[in-house]
């Protein structure tokens, strides 16, 4: 048994091992890579033919484990997607979304002579989209579905997203039994809307994410106290606005029940506030029709109080023409918008009339990978570039790992601890920091741990 780690190695996006069985080839996760700003052009090509993989496992939606599964159907792969019923929406979703964002990309560079569009060509299109979601075979969590005569997947629910889940494989290796487990993304305990984090059963090989490897989530404050107090600074104290990027899928669902609960215990003044995301919305309706994943908390208030996701003074905003009236709305409000790292989406436009607004509060809910625009504005940059201009920052920037969707430190030692005394634990999806942290900290538990560079190739 061969496992090689082509994505996600020694860095965070990018999600895809390949995982060789005999002649049987199962990618887990095919993310998008877009750690460079010539990501389209670094995500066109694989290090091995598509055709040759019999089956992709998918653990969750987010487009860093999702997002190239298109370009490997339009090279060639013809196997099925497996993964839970709410990852088989909600990626449908992002994916659509991500060929919009390739085809505004392209459309934006200058014509050539003939008038062709001189931008990066699209990692692909709408039919290829479409071609990979009729390859998606669901199914629910704690379910072993046999695979074929010699390997079965159970999934284990791990919060971070609705539908996200640890991939456990129970492989007949020439009659020696062997169990591998594949995290996916690891969530958080006690996190509004999603489930906490199930143990992992006891496995001899554990390739486990480290996002959060070295450090430690906010514990003097709770979510509910830092969004009042954020919000009261910037909009009742100060009568501004407070705009918060956040991924459509999964951050604004629970950012939106946790104002909800705000706002329904009357901790602070009725304050407007617009989701201006149209794949939020749809996002939210797949919350909806998946309700029985919610955590106990969101189905209770669900019992008592109603929707979770519709509340006075809440409009969700649809049309481009409701996203401008949102810019020119001067009262102060609280704007939720797309996307988290600031690559594209409506949030641009409203950083773009609001980032030399002194009266504007930024607060990062969320990661923001090296590269992108929100990566340069914490990292206090005084200048940036949006919407092909040069921009001075006037606007408050601020951030909180409350929301993180991701488990901390803690969370991951304790993972790993759950899944009894692997023979090997491969870390991925974390930053150089990060890994030599929880590879130090695994270590002195007595773990076998490696952090695998791109490309590497372990025998199992």
């Amino acid at each position: 048994m061969k496992l090689t780690f082509w994505g996600a190695a020694q860095q965070v996006t990018g999600s895809m091992h390949l995982l060789e069985v005999g002649y049987y080839k199962i990618l887990i996760d095919c993310g998008l890579d877009y750690e460079k700003e010539t990501y389209q052009e670094e995500n066109q090509q694989f290090p091995f033919d598509p055709a040759d993989i019999n089956l992709v496992i998918l653990t969750h939606a987010h487009i860093d484990h999702s997002g190239n599964l298109p370009t490997l159907v339009r090279l060639g792969f013809d196997g099925q997607v497996l993964c839970t019923p709410p990852t088989a929406d909600l990626t449908s979703i992002l994916l659509f979304d991500s060929v919009e964002l390739f085809l505004r990309k392209q459309s934006r560079k200058p014509r050539t002579k003939r008038g062709n569009f001189n931008g990066p060509k699209p990692l692909y299109l709408h039919k290829h989209v479409m071609d990979t979601i009729d390859r998606f075979v669901t199914i629910g969590f704690n379910k072993p579905f046999k695979i074929n005569g010699d390997i079965s997947l159970v999934f284990i629910p791990v919060g971070h997203l609705l539908g996200a889940a640890a991939a456990v494989l129970t492989i007949n290796d020439n009659g020696e039994e062997k169990k591998i487990a594949f995290s996916g993304d690891i969530g958080r305990e006690n996190y509004p809307v999603l489930v906490k984090p199930e143990p992992i059963p006891e496995v001899d090989y554990f390739v486990c994410e480290s996002t959060y490897g070295g450090r430690y989530h906010t514990k003097d404050q709770t979510l509910e106290e830092r969004l009042v107090k954020e919000i009261e600074e910037a909009c009742i104290k100060t009568p501004g606005r407070l705009i918060i990027p956040a991924f459509s899928i999964g951050r604004t669902q629970s950012l939106v029940f946790a104002l909800n609960q705000i706002f329904t215990k009357k901790l602070l003044p009725p304050v407007q506030i617009f989701v201006d995301s149209p794949m939020a919305i749809q996002a939210t309706d797949v919350y909806r029709k998946h309700h029985n994943l919610v955590n106990q908390e969101a189905k209770d208030f669900y019992k008592t109080m109603g929707d979770e996701f519709e509340f006075e003074h809440l409009a969700y905003v649809q049309t481009m023409k409701e996203s401008k009236d949102v810019s020119n709305y001067f009262d102060p409000c609280i704007i939720i918008s797309s996307a988290g790292m600031l690559e594209g989406g409506r949030i641009q436009d409203h950083l773009y009339y609001n980032i030399q607004n002194y009266y504007c509060t930024i607060l990062f809910i969320g990661y923001c990978a090296k590269g992108t625009l929100g990566y340069k504005l914490l990292s206090g940059a005084p200048i940036v570039r949006i919407k092909d201009r040069e921009m001075m920052v006037y606007a408050t920037i601020r951030q909180t790992d409350l929301l993180s969707g991701h488990g901390d430190h803690d969370d991951l030692m304790r993972t790993v601890k759950q899944a009894g005394q692997p023979k090997q634990v491969f870390l991925v999806h974390g930053e150089d920091k990060s890994l030599r942290s929880l590879t130090a900290a695994l270590q002195e538990e007595g773990f076998n741990v490696v952090a695998p560079e791109r490309g590497e190739v372990f025998e199992i």
